[in-house]
């Protein structure tokens, strides 16, 4: 008896420290069980549109569509989740996934396709500010950081796999019927995702749908963002810009530019290093920064994004190459904490509002970075990479004087809620 009493003791421990409660567990499962299918049939769909008959210009229309609707799409799936509730929008998206998976499934023809995917390939975007809402809700104030990292390690599972059981399908059943059984088990991981997610999330409180009528118009929205956050989220875009500059072109560095490049094979492997490395960071950083202020631990990975061009630029070896993707999955080491500081500024009456507020006003302007970077690609390479580091040097001294901060929680609390 006493050994079960010390296992269970044990398991509580453990949970407790991994922020994992019925709702976190609920939350966590659909955003694994989702964003599976998502990457099962989501990084094929370039060549399920060739074997339908679509051509370059289909392929480039999903690429743009999908980044423009991931901008797009944070600032409604905010505002709904403050007026109905997180566990209401949330289950509204992923009925909206299901919708999309089955039209892609149902009618075999690209349009069909990118109708489908108008549904289901920005669900991320459209979910997070709900989801970040709720760990936000549920969750005690020395555990919202190790929440949020646990969604950000959970999210690597997908990731990870996703494209793998969707390789399988390929080379087992075609590029066409192999993609479609692809979708068809998205749909189904989607559907028993909807279910979990209803049986486990806690019920919306009375305080979870508050919200302001000003809450509905993104320009209103703005005046109630508080002054820190709008010094965050310029530092975030110039940082942004350090990243998305150079991000198309990483592996075209890696894989033709340098004098002895590297294979595919050997890209893949310095990728899986990158994810293991973020992973790696995630919970001992989250512990670290719920009991501290986590404007440090921001810094720290806004110079990680910073270094990763420069470290690039001087890497003529796959062993210098692992170095600076281990660097690149550094980038991850404050990443939860940055979404953790962005929740404690936003107002409690339009939480999940003024989150997808944020990420709407960040990637839109980020955008246009994509575009820059290949001109700056078409100078020279080496301009490409210098022009990305200097952005992230005046994101970085730009959130170092500027940026603000949160009080840390009092010790002796945390203790108590431990």
């Amino acid at each position: 008896m006493a050994a079960g009493e010390t296992r269970a003791g044990r398991a509580s421990g453990i949970t407790g420290f991994l922020a994992l409660q019925r709702s976190t567990v609920g939350l966590l499962t659909m955003v694994v069980l989702v964003d599976m299918g998502e990457r099962m049939a989501e990084r094929f769909l370039p060549v399920y549109i060739l074997a339908l008959g679509g051509g370059a210009l289909a392929i480039g229309l999903l690429q743009a569509m999908d980044n423009l609707l991931s901008a797009l799409y944070s600032f409604p799936g905010g505002y709904l989740s403050d007026r109905i509730g997180a566990k209401r929008s949330l289950a509204i998206f992923n009925l909206a996934a299901i919708a999309g998976f089955a039209l892609a499934i149902l009618i075999p023809a690209w349009q069909a396709v990118l109708a489908g995917a108008v549904l289901f390939i920005s669900w991320s975007a459209l979910s997070l500010p709900a989801t970040m809402s709720l760990i936000y809700r549920v969750l005690p104030k020395n555990k919202r950081t190790m929440g949020v990292s646990m969604h950000s390690l959970v999210r690597r599972i997908p990731m990870a796999l996703g494209p793998l059981i969707g390789g399988f399908c390929i080379s087992a059943w075609g590029e066409r019927e192999g993609v479609r059984i692809a979708f068809a088990v998205a749909l189904g991981m989607a559907v028993v995702a909807l279910f979990l997610q209803q049986w486990m999330v806690a019920a919306d409180g009375p305080g979870a749908k508050s919200i302001s009528s000003s809450s509905r118009n993104p320009l209103r929205l703005w005046r109630f963002m508080n002054p820190g956050l709008k010094q965050l989220l310029v530092s975030d875009i110039l940082i942004r810009f350090c990243e998305q500059i150079p991000y198309a072109f990483v592996v075209i560095w890696c894989m033709k530019t340098l004098t002895h490049p590297v294979t595919a094979v050997q890209f893949g492997v310095l990728t899986t290093i990158e994810m293991a490395t973020a992973v790696l960071v995630y919970i001992p950083v989250a512990y670290l920064a719920d009991r501290s202020t986590k404007k440090p631990f921001v810094l720290v990975t806004f110079g990680f994004f910073t270094l990763f061009p420069l470290a690039l630029l001087y890497s003529r070896s796959i062993g210098w190459l692992i170095g600076a993707f281990i660097l690149r999955g550094l980038k991850e080491f404050g990443e939860p904490t940055r979404k953790s500081l962005i929740l404690d500024m936003c107002p409690d009456s339009c939480k999940a509002g003024m989150f997808g507020l944020y990420y709407l006003v960040r990637d839109v302007v980020v955008s246009l970075a994509a575009f820059g970077g290949a001109l700056l690609w078409e100078i020279s390479p080496r301009t490409n990479l210098v022009t990305a580091f200097v952005f992230g040097v005046v994101g970085t001294a730009v959130f170092a004087v500027f940026g603000r901060d949160i009080p840390a929680v009092d010790a002796g609390l945390a203790s108590r809620r431990d």
